[in-house]
């Protein structure tokens, strides 16, 4: 099932060359320490912030960059483009009116690229 996330949550894209947080808006009305995420958390520079520069052929600059190089990979700064919400989410939990963001969601970039959660953003600590 995995954790439920929260805004300060690192994730990383397969074809992006470093992690970004999430940034959830308190829109939600769900707070803990962290604003609590839900699948509808997916927009491009709001939610999802640049993982650095991207690899994606399918990334129109990467592709433009790659063929002025005569073929030579060659990494553009990433924009991620995400339209469709984070799946699958949590079944059981709602926030905001939708299912809560969990830690083995993943979103699709428009590029090729699986966005996932490396860090939920919350930890539970057990003491012993």
């Amino acid at each position: 099932m995995g954790q439920l996330v929260c805004g300060g949550a690192m994730m990383q894209c397969s074809f992006g060359v470093a992690p970004s947080t999430l940034n959830v808006l308190p829109a939600n009305r769900t707070m803990t320490a962290m604003p609590i995420a839900n699948i509808m958390d997916n927009k491009p520079f709001v939610n999802i912030m640049p993982f650095g520069m991207c690899n994606s052929m399918a990334n129109p600059t990467v592709a433009a960059a790659t063929a002025a190089k005569f073929g030579v990979m060659t990494p553009m700064p990433c924009a991620p483009v995400t339209v469709a919400p984070w799946t699958p989410g949590s079944p059981t939990v709602l926030v905001g009116n939708f299912p809560a963001l969990n830690s083995t969601s993943k979103c699709m970039c428009s590029y090729g690229g699986v966005i996932q959660i490396n860090v939920p953003g919350q930890f539970t600590i057990q003491v012993p």
